[in-house]
């Protein structure tokens, strides 16, 4: 794992639903809502969660490349938001979802295709947190967040155990 990131934050299955549960709170005083774009790939989850909760039944997706696995790269956008949710209004009553948000470079990319939506995502790091509207958990600029789509049950030795760390 890249230098950079020296604390980990694992995340289970059961603790991201309920943290996407918890964003869907947040935000339903913050709707109405017409439409939930999801960031690809890590967006995707949330915002199923979110739409569900909320009622919204329009989901769209961006899709934006920035990472491969631990390394953050050039951001590509894949695919872009529908002309019909894009085209409205710079997207006011449109809420984009990712999972988290960490230097913000992705958020800046989407924030620009709809400059009026509502921006929420699960996890914030201090560096993108300006650029989210909602989010649940704040985690430091320094941690990696291992989301559960990206993990499997193995042996975790203890915190204060650095004979097997």
């Amino acid at each position: 794992m890249d230098e950079k990131w020296q604390k980990s934050f694992p995340v289970s299955w059961d603790q991201f639903h309920r943290d996407a549960r918890a964003l869907a709170w947040r935000l339903s005083a913050a709707g109405p809502f017409s439409a939930v774009v999801a960031v690809t790939r890590g967006g995707l989850v949330p915002a199923a969660v979110v739409a569900r909760e909320l009622g919204i039944r329009v989901i769209e997706t961006v899709c934006v490349a920035s990472y491969e696995y631990d390394k953050q790269g050039e951001i590509q956008v894949l695919k872009g938001i529908a002309s019909g949710i894009a085209g409205k209004d710079g997207g006011k009553g449109v809420l984009i979802v990712d999972d988290l948000v960490d230097t913000g470079a992705t958020a800046r990319v989407v924030r620009e295709m709809l400059p009026k939506a509502h921006f929420a995502t699960v996890y914030a790091k201090p560096a993108g947190r300006p650029l989210v509207d909602t989010f649940v958990t704040e985690v430091s600029q320094d941690t990696w967040i291992y989301l559960p789509w990206d993990m499997h049950l193995t042996f975790a030795p203890p915190i204060g155990d650095k004979a097997t760390a």
